[in-house]
């Protein structure tokens, strides 16, 4: 139960904290943090949570991160579920803890709700072939970081600083388009709340190409402990 806790207000504080720079950057123009604010928001989340609860549940705050351990052999079968099941409803509580936030505001529009979208809901209209590859890629290096990271003893202990800005850089290249996920827990939070497009129509490439990707990565582990 620990770990499920940990993993639960871990990606809640995930979302609250990176999707909330999104949204609050949107409505507050004037005080905006820009893109690469958001990217540095997302990244001190996963920073600090994984230093506050890592030791207790890994840090995964991620269903395909939680794929890619265990697709290397470091994660149990039987926690699969139980670590994906929270992970997604911490996202979906924080999503409902921002859209009370924001409702509160007199000229209050959703809007995306930093939902990612592919198509006319991309950012820049980036094209569904282009954000499957994006996702793919992306997510797959940011779990093989995670695994190395992790793996080794030399860099266990820095592991969330590592973790931390390669979050940050992910969303560096790909805000502009997908508004980045390599999460799916975090996108299925925005997509209740988010307005103007068919955003839960297109979730399914945010599960996809996420898991598609953490299961390389997983592979990629298990080859280099056998070299």
């Amino acid at each position: 139960m620990k770990k499920l806790f940990s993993e639960f207000f871990g990606t809640f504080w995930l979302v609250f904290g990176g999707c909330g720079s999104a949204i609050f950057d949107v409505s507050h123009q004037d005080l905006g943090i820009g893109s690469y604010g958001v990217a540095v928001a997302f990244g001190l989340t996963l920073l600090t949570m994984s230093f506050a609860v890592g030791p207790i549940s890994g840090a995964h705050f991620n269903p395909a991160v939680t794929l890619g351990f265990w697709s290397c052999g470091k994660f149990d079968t039987k926690e699969l579920l139980g670590y994906v099941v929270v992970q997604v409803l911490g996202a979906i509580v924080a999503a409902a803890t921002l859209f009370l936030i924001l409702s509160g505001k007199s000229d209050f529009t959703v809007g995306s709700f930093a939902a990612n979208g592919y198509g006319a809901l991309s950012p820049n209209g980036y094209s569904m072939e282009s954000v499957l590859i994006t996702e793919f890629v992306t997510t797959a290096f940011f779990v093989i970081i995670i695994l190395g990271s992790t793996t080794h003893k030399a860099s266990k202990k820095l592991a969330p600083i590592a973790i931390g800005l390669a979050l940050t850089l992910i969303h560096l290249i790909t805000i502009p388009i997908s508004n980045t996920s390599v999460n799916p827990a975090r996108s299925t939070g925005q997509v209740f709340f988010a307005e103007g497009g068919d955003y839960v129509g297109q979730l399914w490439l945010f599960w996809l190409a996420p898991l598609a990707g953490a299961l390389v990565a997983g592979f990629v582990c298990r080859l280099s402990k056998k070299a």
